[in-house]
């Protein structure tokens, strides 16, 4: 496994928000936390990469515990986080941004900048405008084209569909299967459960900071009753599938 969290309790001064909290993500595989807001998803992220540290628990990297690590020492074990909302370099232009994130990286492999340009040429197009001014669509493509480059083995995509039109949702599903075709890691923080249960392989579900169930995307997707307490309605599930 990448990634295993086993035990993690995090805290928020006094707050206890992550309360044991255990599960693994592998290569080749895309795994879905699911949850409504404040359920802790973005929180476990955090507890991840080591923005907010983990007070108990083990956080595992290819077997190693870093839960002491500095975050610019476990982004170097290959873990790339990539935030929710439009976390750019607003006045710096795509160009920039994915070249700043080519040098802030020590590991090596086959992601450059020129194959994120291969792989979204709507960046290459847009390579000299400004951050600031891409749509949400393109600004979470620049938000991943900069996790490329740093050649992660395991990516934290933190709630990518929020505020996206339907299209550029569509467009993020191949996004997905082609990180799981390139051998990624990948943990997906999301409330639209629909939409990741059909690119996911397993899925937890997290409720006020414990994991409440867990099992194959197909099983989670099959489950009326724990898409219910998602807030999918029986209509949207049998669209779904």
């Amino acid at each position: 496994m990448i990634l295993e969290l086993e035990g993690v309790d995090t805290y928020y001064g006094s707050s206890h928000i992550l309360q044991g909290v255990s599960l693994t993500v592998g290569s080749g595989e895309v795994v879905v936390l699911l949850g409504r807001n404040g359920a802790g998803k973005t929180t476990l992220m955090r507890s991840v990469v080591g923005l907010t540290r983990a007070r108990r628990g083990a956080v595992r990297v290819d077997g190693e515990d870093v839960r002491e690590l500095r975050p610019h020492r476990i982004a170097r074990r290959g873990i790339a986080f990539v935030p929710s909302g439009r976390r750019v370099f607003g006045s710096l232009s795509v160009s920039q941004n994915l070249e700043l994130a080519a040098r802030s990286t020590r590991r090596t492999g086959d992601w450059s900048v020129l194959r994120v340009y291969e792989t979204f040429p709507k960046l290459e197009a847009l390579r000299r405008r400004q951050a600031r001014h891409l749509s949400g669509g393109e600004q979470q493509m620049l938000k991943l084209g900069r996790a490329l480059v740093t050649n992660p083995e395991l990516l934290l995509l933190d709630e990518p569909t929020e505020g996206l039109a339907p299209v550029v949702v569509g467009e993020l599903g191949h996004w997905l299967d082609l990180l799981r075709a390139e051998g990624f890691g990948v943990l997906l923080a999301e409330q639209n459960a629909i939409f990741a249960l059909a690119h996911a392989d397993r899925g937890y579900i997290l409720e006020k900071g414990a994991i409440t169930h867990e099992g194959d995307a197909d099983e989670l997707r099959g489950s009326e009753e724990l898409l219910a307490g998602l807030g999918v309605t029986r209509r949207m599930a049998a669209v779904a599938r």
